[in-house]
């Protein structure tokens, strides 16, 4: 079992030190000047009755994807909160664990059998329980997004990234390969108005930061969401949002799946499409300089790798940063056909 302190040394001090770097310049200005004041409060409280709760738990994705294609079953897990788990849409293929599955198993021509262990409402501290679910039906990759509900609720940092870490590592131990989905920017959220939109987007991109940092360092791999899916939410909210103004759509599950595939199938030693390179992007950093990057630039994959043989350099872990091809992007499903996986190209 994983243990929830075992991170390598200096490896939470590093973390506190990258989420200060990557704080937006303003965002830290407002924090200064409201965070003791009662605007601030008042527009949680506003917040959080204008958020609904889950009236519904979100359609049931688990089973076999791919059933007639050849070769033995590829196990998949999702763990996390609602996002994960695919609240705010009704049909089985619209939910992320299910474009997830289908695009896996059409691409490696494999059948591809999908438990989905997340919990709406989850923070970081109720993966334990998810991770030793999922422990039983033995996995080979695991899809992890949780964060946004950290943020919402304000845990500190290093006790949300603690428990994150823990279940990397237990997944680790046995034999799953783990892929996690750092934290959204929240920021794009419209029933959250300034300044407290500001600190979200602050507080997202820190925990963001620790949670690459974290992750690689237990052997995971990342894929930076926030600013990926932030502009296209911003633009086109009606489109991309769910009808509680709070969650993704159909449309912006396909967006956030399409970005998460590639890395998926990277993990599970398959696939090696990219993106043109991202002039200062790519390449080998030392892991703080990669969750750095990783922030500012959403969409990018960031991995543990060697140099000369050595994992380690004078800043710490050695980590790849790579900009994966996102698949089904250019396919978002038209209205009447949302989320249709047969729909997204990529994904096909």
């Amino acid at each position: 079992m994983g243990d929830a302190g075992s991170v390598a040394p200096g490896g939470w001090q590093r973390a506190r030190r990258i989420a200060r770097l990557t704080a937006i310049g303003t965002g830290a200005t407002v924090a200064a000047t409201v965070a003791t004041g009662g605007v601030l409060l008042g527009q949680a409280r506003q917040a959080r009755r204008t958020i609904p709760m889950a009236e519904a738990p979100p359609p049931r994705c688990d089973g076999v994807y791919g059933a007639k294609l050849p070769g033995p079953p590829v196990t998949m897990v999702i763990l996390g909160d609602s996002s994960a788990a695919g609240y705010g849409v009704h049909r089985r293929r619209e939910t992320p664990g299910a474009l997830l599955a289908t695009g896996l198993s059409r691409r490696l021509h494999r059948p591809v059998r999908l438990h989905r262990f997340a919990v709406v409402g989850a923070l970081s501290a109720g993966l334990k329980p998810q991770v030793e679910s999922a422990l039983e039906v033995e996995p080979d990759i695991a899809v992890i997004l949780v964060g946004g509900n950290d943020v919402t609720n304000r845990t500190p940092l290093s006790v949300a990234v603690r428990y994150l870490v823990a279940a990397v590592r237990t997944l680790r131990a046995a034999g799953c390969e783990v892929v996690v989905g750092t934290c959204p920017d929240l920021g794009a959220i419209r029933p959250i108005q300034p300044p407290l939109r500001w600190l979200a987007r602050r507080w997202s991109r820190q925990l963001a930061a620790a949670q690459t940092m974290a992750v690689v360092e237990a052997g995971g791999w990342t894929v930076s969401l926030g600013d990926l899916l932030g502009p296209r939410f911003a633009a086109e909210p009606a489109r991309m949002f769910a009808w509680d103004r709070f969650h993704p759509s159909a449309e912006g599950y396909a967006v956030a799946a399409a970005a998460l595939l590639p890395t998926v199938l990277s993990a599970l030693g398959a696939g090696q499409e990219r993106r043109p390179p991202l002039a200062g992007v790519e390449g080998v950093r030392s892991l703080p300089e990669a969750a750095q990057e990783a922030a500012r630039h959403a969409g990018t994959e960031v991995s543990g790798t060697q140099v000369r043989g050595r994992e380690r350099g004078p800043g710490g872990r050695w980590a790849q940063l790579r900009r994966r091809a996102f698949f089904g992007v250019g396919a978002v499903p038209q209205p009447g056909a949302a989320g249709d996986p047969a729909q997204l190209e990529g994904l096909a």
